[in-house]
């Protein structure tokens, strides 16, 4: 039998929805003074973690810079300085090694988050990549053998003269700026131009100066050739320096190392590390 409702039941019903209805009404209410309040809005994602890795790549075979050891382990002015801005900025050095040629792909691929491996800082790079400020300046120096005379290193001293290069480098083009009347002689990497040196084959080698300190204070060159005439830094083939390549518009990585970097200089550690690298006068 279907049910009935009376009067009075109604009555109850009605009356139970309206303290309901209260109910829910007070709970958007203030005690004080009943105004509705909104929920807060949310702020938004929260702020990253802060960076607890800087994940750098290189290369291997850029004595004295970066470069495998006798015992096989990656070492070089670039790899200590690399760890002291990690130890500056508190945070794990990864170093991970690529062929040069691939540097700055595997950047841009998101492959490692900095370059260090002696980039110069050249409107060209810039175009694809960002820098942090210049940690070091290389400029290019000629050397000689020892018994060779000495000579003015000038366009005109040098008229004739067989120098020695690496081919496709900026140190030949500015060669071939502003020595047109030597001999320059093009060679497919850095050793064979100074076994040519150390051999009386060149009568002058024209390279990167740091590199060429390295050699000269080796083992390798057997102490056969010097420093001649002074350093070469002309930006505009050797670029304002040396950085280390960053992604462009990672403002927080390049703020980052650019303090750690000055934190090393400060210290005494930069000044170290060059002197332990390279004892002969550069500059």
């Amino acid at each position: 039998m279907p049910m009935r409702f009376t009067t009075s039941l109604w009555g109850v019903l009605a009356t139970a929805l309206l303290l309901a209805w209260g109910c829910l009404e007070g709970a958007a209410q203030t005690p004080k003074d009943g105004a509705t309040r909104a929920a807060p809005p949310r702020t938004g994602t929260p702020p990253p973690a802060p960076r607890a890795s800087i994940r750098f790549l290189t290369a291997n075979d850029f004595p004295p810079f970066n470069y495998l050891d006798e015992d096989n382990v990656l070492t070089g002015f670039n790899i200590d300085i690399a760890r002291a801005i990690c130890l500056e900025a508190n945070v794990t050095c990864e170093i991970q090694v690529r062929p040069w040629a691939d540097l700055v792909a595997a950047l841009r691929k998101g492959e490692g988050d900095a370059i260090i491996a002696s980039h110069r800082i050249t409107p060209e790079l810039l175009k694809s990549v960002d820098f942090t400020d210049r940690y070091y300046h290389t400029p290019a120096r000629f050397a000689a053998r020892r018994v060779a005379p000495k000579l003015a290193m000038t366009p005109e001293g040098l008229e004739g003269k067989r120098i020695g290069v690496l081919k496709g480098s900026a140190h030949e083009m500015y060669l071939k700026a502003f020595f047109r009347d030597a001999k320059i002689e093009l060679f497919e990497s850095s050793d064979r131009a100074r076994e040519a040196l150390a051999g009386g084959k060149l009568d002058l080698l024209f390279d990167d100066g740091f590199s060429l300190s390295f050699w000269l204070n080796g083992t390798m060159s057997k102490g056969c050739c010097e420093f001649r005439g002074g350093p070469f830094a002309e930006p505009r083939f050797f670029g304002d320096g040396i950085g280390i390549a960053i992604r462009r518009n990672d403002g927080e990585l390049k703020s980052m190392i650019n303090a750690a970097l000055r934190q090393v200089r400060e210290s005494g550690r930069a000044e170290e590390l060059f002197l332990r690298y390279f004892p002969l006068k550069v500059y």
